[in-house]
């Protein structure tokens, strides 16, 4: 079977604005905000810049140097630049985003199922109750099919007429709807104590070596860096991009958007007097306590509901498209697939893989915290090491079209030490919390 001719972006919009939907997901609209409130406010803000700048984004600029330089998705694109050897790396990508995929989309279904709900004006008082009872069994399967084959139909439709044009209409909504949403929170009374509790700054945790860890894995995670996502995409862009504008752009960007969504979401929670009722979990806050208290504000909390869920489901649906893409595109490139047929098989795959996490939360929370916690940084870690260390002339890969950059050295050094230390330290962490939380 011939391989279909390979794909590009139409433009520089598209793809910023495709690549902003990969990284931008339902982590933005909570975890980054709890994490702000919980470890020196304005203080982890400046060290959440810092290592995006020192780890987020070279990780990123290597993985658009890979993907931009063999025109291949993960897997082949190690095997191109590294021998059959790396290409286990390549697999150890598409691997975790298949299974991410496989969970995300059972919460990303919640989201379809609360706005259906919340539309038909059939939302219960007893928000923890719909939530036990829609998160897991046969409702939540359902939900999670439907919501694969959305993702499966953008991806089905190719680069510019699926994944490019789906961005272009969904980012500016996302980002309309998350900045309408924080304008409406600036209005409510208490939302002063809102800012306040997210923004407090406490220099005296910037040092702390948990506070540190977390930083350093939100600016990772939040970039979607360690299974390909952005490798993916990259292997889509031509040789006039500026790579580095681009990381920057795509990395500012995600930044923006989950600082906006805390300064929307903790104004509600302290206006609604709901701040004791809220923790960590991004599934306690956005699926039990800030709907319970939506309810309670009549006309217009409907109305704020069904705003705040439509925002949620654009974050999880731009997202997993680009994780079914990673996906399809190995799928196409070592299978030599069509579009069409990758696409059927692996998003068949993941959609049934996806039913035990929609049957039993407890599978989904388990398999969540080993990928997410443990793959993802250990890919990352992976990465740095073959484009610091093996492969041959990263730069020169990363300098076409850029070459008015003078700091590619830097760059390169960068991969080759701070970052495999920093990220051997969340690993070594993040290994710890899991096997806590599994053993406990």
């Amino acid at each position: 079977m011939s391989q279909e001719p390979r794909e590009e972006w139409s433009g520089r919009l598209g793809f910023i604005l495709a690549a902003v939907g990969s990284a931008v997901g339902l982590g933005n609209m909570w975890r980054f905000s709890y994490l702000t409130s919980e470890n020196g406010g304005g203080a982890f803000v400046l060290l959440y810049l810092l290592l995006t700048l020192l780890l987020g984004l070279p990780v990123m600029l290597a993985e658009l140097s890979l993907g931009r330089g063999s025109g291949r998705g993960p897997v082949s694109a190690l095997r191109n630049f590294g021998g059959r050897r790396w290409s286990s790396l390549g697999a150890l990508f598409v691997l975790s985003g298949f299974v991410i995929l496989s969970y995300y989309s059972v919460i990303a279904g919640w989201t379809l199922r609360y706005v259906a709900t919340t539309v038909a004006g059939g939302f219960p008082a007893d928000g923890g109750e719909f939530f036990t009872r829609v998160s897991e069994g046969n409702e939540a399967a359902a939900y999670h099919v439907v919501f694969m084959i959305i993702t499966m139909a953008v991806v089905m439709g190719g680069i510019r007429r699926g994944i490019e044009r789906t961005a272009l209409i969904l980012m500016p909504v996302l980002f309309a709807l998350i900045g309408g949403l924080a304008i409406y929170a600036f209005t409510l009374d208490g939302a002063g104590e809102g800012y306040r509790f997210y923004l407090q700054t406490d220099f005296s945790q910037i040092m702390d070596p948990d506070v540190i860890r977390q930083a350093a894995g939100q600016a990772f995670f939040s970039l979607s860096l360690g299974m390909g996502a952005i490798m993916t995409y990259g292997s889509y862009l031509s040789g006039r991009h500026h790579l580095p504008q681009e990381s920057l752009v795509i990395g500012g960007a995600d930044f923006m958007v989950a600082f906006v969504a805390g300064l929307a979401v903790f104004p509600m929670i302290f206006a609604l007097g709901i701040q004791s009722d809220v923790s960590g979990s991004s599934v306690g806050t956005l699926f039990i306590a800030l709907p319970t208290a939506f309810q309670q504000m009549g006309t217009a909390g409907t109305v704020v509901q069904v705003v705040f869920f439509i925002a949620l489901f654009v974050a999880a649906l731009t997202s997993a498209i680009s994780m079914l893409e990673v996906v399809v595109a190995s799928a196409m490139d070592s299978l030599k697939f069509s579009r069409k047929r990758a696409t059927l098989i692996a998003g068949t795959a993941i959609t049934l893989c996806g039913i035990l996490p929609a049957k039993k939360q407890s599978v989904l929370e388990i398999t969540d915290m080993i990928v997410g916690d443990v793959l993802l940084v250990a890919g990352g870690l992976a990465l740095a090491i073959f484009v610091g260390w093996h492969m041959r002339d990263p730069i020169d890969h990363a300098s076409e079209g850029a070459a008015d950059v003078r700091w590619f050295p830097v760059w390169r050094w960068l991969l080759r030490v701070p970052i495999p230390l920093i990220l051997l330290f969340v690993l070594y962490n993040s290994i710890k919390s899991v096997y806590a939380a599994i053993i406990g």
